[in-house]
């Protein structure tokens, strides 16, 4: 901030390469900018990474943010990040600010320099709310509970999205637009540089050499990606643990605090969830990113810090948390996990994309011992002497320890529990239940092929499909993805699938944060496995687990194997 303080009398105030202006000749020259609007800007960020935190630990401690209060609770912090956004993104226009940050642009003066997939995620998101919005606006009918019956409305247009509920589609609505606003808050979040980062690379610029990659730190991730993701660590590991111990109490309240409605019995709860399988799908998503960033930080500079193993730790403890919850498609979908961690990372040593200054730090940290530099040789010795890469057998042994580990654990707390529901007859009958669930709603994707019957609409509509002699109809359909098609039609699925396949493939792109291609490979596994689950449950129906998929999905779509 002092470089940007104005010089005395009316002398102009000196340029400031971090933030140069935009260019005459196309884009609009912003008004000057004051120290104001920079300590505003700064205000906006440091309360925007409060709320990402809040929102991290809020959800899944809320129960699962299943209630309507703990629901819009999600609602406010979603539309305050978004509001913070727009405070943002207004200085950055108006004033023609551009805040030092690790994202790469090829044009300062163009905001639409932002890689193809980034562009393409960012229209997916505004199709898709714009489809929420008039499905909800255009509302064929709204349901009636009481009497079960469709009250039709006036002037829908058929061949724009239309719900058979209005109050149902404008709820999801509702909770889409604050998922939308923290997601993309996260976002534009996440690539800023703290003032740490700043004066580290104050007097390398302009200097013999610029900063240590423009896409990335030295230290593996930028720090605001590392407190992020120590914070879904650290929370992830206590709410394993609280589980954990609450199982082998057999308490039948959440938490200690709460007896459910429904799932009253110990074995059919773990932990905040009153369903295991939505905890065992949270923990799913979340502890293969954790190694992934236990991996990270082994290959920094941070690596023999004894604090990264806790990462190590937490995310062992994670991945047994569905084998000791007991479901049978998470604890096999677990096992599957961690029998293709290893192979995935070894595997991702053939993706392309390579840190475009690894070549010039391993040229800085061998520099010392031939020149007898000692500055360089007080900044760089540690990792010329411990590499920049950790051994490959002390690793491979430290993966082995991580899964023999994790299913010790989760097959000495939930074999006894779980052996059972692994018979061949009790599969049988499970599938059976739900095939016939299956059959019973495909008729209305067949009825409702384009634009679906509304977002949020299916347990309003599935009463009159269920047959006569079904006793039991569940608010979910324990498919996420017909779901989707019943709801959403093809128009919608699509614009959904390609803002999932525009995050999958981020990393293939240009620009953004560098990443190894052994993390990214653990977070396309967490996807995977989160998608393969939603074939048999409903885990995009849960508001935390959603919430944490845009979160992982918000640090994806900033990561690149190209970062210059």
């Amino acid at each position: 901030m002092e470089d940007l303080e104005p010089s005395g009398g009316n002398a102009p105030a000196p340029r400031n390469e971090a933030f140069p202006p935009r260019r005459e000749g196309g884009a609009r020259i912003g008004r000057s900018l004051s120290a104001r609007d920079v300590q505003t800007y700064v205000l906006c960020e440091f309360l925007t990474e409060a709320l990402v935190w809040f929102m991290v630990v809020f959800s899944p401690w809320a129960f699962g943010t299943t209630q309507e209060w703990s629901i819009w609770t999600m609602n406010a912090a979603g539309y305050a990040l978004a509001g913070l956004l727009a405070v943002k993104a207004g200085i950055r226009w108006r004033k023609a600010y551009r805040p030092p940050s690790w994202e790469t642009r090829t044009d300062v003066a163009e905001d639409s320099s932002w890689p193809f997939c980034k562009r393409l995620l960012a229209w997916a998101t505004a199709a898709i709310l714009a489809f929420c919005l008039a499905s909800a606006l255009n509302a064929q009918s709204s349901y009636d509970p009481e009497n079960m019956i469709l009250m039709p409305r006036d002037h829908c247009v058929k061949w724009l999205p239309h719900s058979l509920d209005s109050v149902r589609s404008w709820a999801f609505f509702w909770n889409y637009l604050a998922l939308a606003g923290a997601f993309w808050a996260v976002v534009d979040w996440l690539p800023g540089k703290t003032a740490r980062e700043q004066r580290a690379e104050r007097p390398r610029v302009g200097g013999r050499e610029e900063a240590s990659g423009r896409g990335g730190s030295s230290r593996g991730f930028p720090a605001r990606l590392r407190r992020l993701l120590w914070v879904l660590t650290i929370n992830g590991g206590l709410l394993a643990i609280e589980g954990i111990v609450q199982r082998l109490s057999g308490s039948g309240k959440l938490l200690f605090l709460v007896e459910p409605s429904i799932h009253k019995e110990a074995l059919t709860q773990f932990g905040p969830y009153a369903y295991r399988s939505n905890a065992a799908q949270y923990f799913n998503l979340l502890w293969p990113v954790c190694l992934g960033f236990w991996w990270t930080l082994r290959r920094g500079a941070e690596r023999g810090r004894s604090r990264n193993q806790l990462a190590l730790i937490c995310a062992g403890v994670m991945a047994a948390c569905p084998i000791v919850a007991t479901t049978r498609a998470g604890s096999v979908i677990t096992m599957a996990m961690l029998a293709l961690a290893g192979p995935a990372m070894l595997a991702a040593r053939f993706l392309p994309g390579r840190h475009p200054s690894a070549g010039r730090r391993r040229h800085r940290a061998e520099a010392p011992r031939e020149h007898g530099d000692a500055e360089g040789a007080r900044g760089h010795s540690e990792p010329a002497r411990g590499g920049l890469r950790p051994a490959a057998g002390n690793v491979a042994g430290l993966l082995g320890l991580f899964v023999i580990g994790a299913l010790a654990l989760g097959l000495g707390l939930g074999w006894k529990q779980l052996k059972p529901r692994l018979a061949e007859r009790e599969v049988d009958e499970g599938f059976q239940v739900r095939e016939q669930m299956y059959e019973a709603a495909r008729p209305i994707a067949e009825q409702y092929p384009v634009f679906g019957t509304g977002p949020g609409t299916f347990v309003s509509v599935a009463d009159f499909y269920r047959k006569p002699d079904e006793p039991l109809w569940w608010e979910q359909l324990h498919n996420d993805w017909l779901e989707t098609r019943i709801t959403f039609g093809w128009v919608g699925s699509a614009l959904i699938a390609l803002a999932m396949a525009a995050v999958a493939l981020r990393w293939f792109d240009r620009g953004g944060i560098h990443a190894s291609g052994r993390f990214m490979v653990l977070c396309w596994l967490a996807m995977a496995g989160t998608g393969v689950f939603a074939a048999w449950d409903f885990p995009f129906q849960i508001y935390s687990v959603l919430f944490l998929f845009l979160i992982i999905c918000a640090m994806m779509a900033n990561l690149s194997g190209r970062a210059k």
